[in-house]
């Protein structure tokens, strides 16, 4: 007989062999396939699964039996993934799950499809082994790697169906290996595009340098007055309303085994640098950040090619704390980047995706009953952190449907998400279904205020 442990890592590498990439339209049919297994995989279990369609990927929504008084978990999981770009920096190929020393690499193993599975999987088990002490709903999105762009639209059409008392996420780390991790709050996220034009065309920098202003020297200039030399953010107004580091959040975070040491080792970075007055820590989870993510513009073939471009971009965003307003946000980071542009040229600002930033109270009746399940499944006490990341749909959770949401991690902090080969532990996956059981029976007891 097949170990059910087997069977389990078996159905998570066929869902990873989907290069469900929401962002690029050639993967579209791929998408659409990968959603149609969660269906499946709901309808397989008994569950009573749904497709609510959108302008763009499918959402599975799927629910178990509802009885009154029970307290409602709505679990959150995406199938999209990232692009796998570069390729060639991959040990295997990304779509080929890969099993090797305890790991499953691939790309949407730990961003993802790891997480939720074990969360599907362990409602299957507890199904087959007497019921849910709770009363259970799906949603499982396509387009999370591309800001979820039409879930508010779904949450608020359908907002009866998904009324829950508590929302259950697991697209988050661990603060270390085997260490638990219950996260309280997340970065906000907005995202803008800066285009900078000069001449009508590429120009001969022979003939034309020196009588023209050159797009990609503006650009460069116009990016360095995003911060001053020490990291602080120079965009005006950005941190009005960023709230101090809390004394508690200090004590709690200068005890965990993130360290500087440990965050050097993971990076690859000669050096730490940030904003000053700060702990690394803080900065990552309790401080707003201003990122350049890429730059293009004029000739970038082999060898020389003397030309003054037409043009040059970057493309940048800002994670936000609470109190912050991601549009809010994207306003003064327009504004700041028109302001500091040189004679010469023309600066168009596009804007992205954004979301707001997240907290909730580690200590109300749900989050101790996630520590409580944390501890019964992991053996020691839980970490509780703050985490850097973004995941906008949390806010909105809160918006429609009312709901707190419990950030379990499972993945560790060097899975390389968003990465070349990124990876996810097994036995994180293993725990992450037995975490679903201890959590649902958690809550199922947990006292009402």
């Amino acid at each position: 007989m097949l170990n059910p442990m087997d069977a389990n890592l078996a159905q998570l590498l066929d869902f990873l062999r989907f290069p469900s990439v929401s962002t690029d339209p050639s993967c579209r049919d791929d998408v659409s396939a990968c959603g149609e297994w969660v269906y499946q995989k709901f309808t397989s279990m008994g569950l009573k699964a749904e497709v609510f369609g959108t302008p763009g990927h499918p959402v599975i929504f799927a629910r178990g039996e509802q009885s009154p008084g029970r307290p409602t978990v709505l679990i959150y999981g995406h199938y999209d993934v990232q692009p796998a770009d570069p390729l060639d920096l991959w040990t295997s190929p990304p779509f080929e799950p890969r099993v090797a020393d305890g790991f499953i690499f691939a790309r949407g193993a730990a961003d993802n499809k790891g997480q939720i599975l074990a969360h599907i999987l362990g409602v299957e088990a507890a199904l087959a082994s007497g019921g849910l002490p709770v009363n259970v709903l799906f949603i499982v999105e396509g387009e999370e790697e591309i800001g979820s762009p039409n879930l508010d639209a779904v949450l608020s059409q359908h907002a009866k169906e998904l009324s829950c008392d508590v929302v259950v996420i697991s697209d988050s780390t661990m603060i270390a290996p085997g260490v638990p991790t219950f996260t309280y709050g997340l970065r906000g996220i907005g995202c803008v595009e800066v285009r900078v034009t000069g001449p009508a065309i590429d120009l001969h920098s022979g003939l034309y340098g020196g009588a023209v202003q050159n797009p990609i020297t503006a650009l460069a200039r116009i990016l360095a007055t995003l911060h001053d030399a020490e990291g602080r953010i120079a965009v005006a107004g950005f941190y009005d309303a960023v709230e101090p580091v809390r004394d508690w959040e200090r004590a709690a975070w200068s005890s965990l085994p993130l360290t500087d040491a440990r965050l050097l080792e993971l990076t690859g970075s000669p050096a730490l640098f940030g904003e000053p007055g700060f702990t690394s820590l803080e900065r990552l989870w309790a401080r707003p950040t201003v990122e350049i993510n890429g730059v293009g513009g004029g000739y970038q073939g082999e060898g020389t090619k003397t030309v003054i471009p037409h043009s040059a971009f970057a493309k940048i965003t800002f994670r936000l704390v609470p109190r912050q307003s991601a549009m809010e946000a994207i306003r003064q980071v327009a504004d700041h980047l028109e302001k500091n542009a040189p004679p010469g040229v023309k600066v168009e600002v596009t804007e992205g995706h954004s979301g707001d930033p997240y907290i909730t109270d580690p200590h109300s009746r749900f989050g101790q009953a996630a520590q409580r399940a944390l501890a019964a499944t992991f053996g020691r006490p839980p970490a509780i952190i703050r985490e850097g990341g973004s995941i906008p749909i949390v806010q909105s959770f809160k918006d429609i449907l009312g709901a707190d949401t419990l950030l379990l991690g499972l993945a560790l902090p060097d899975c390389r998400a968003h990465s070349p080969n990124e990876n996810f532990p097994i036995a994180n996956f293993e725990a992450g279904i037995r975490l679903n059981q201890a959590l649902l029976k958690e809550i199922s007891v947990s006292p009402s205020r």
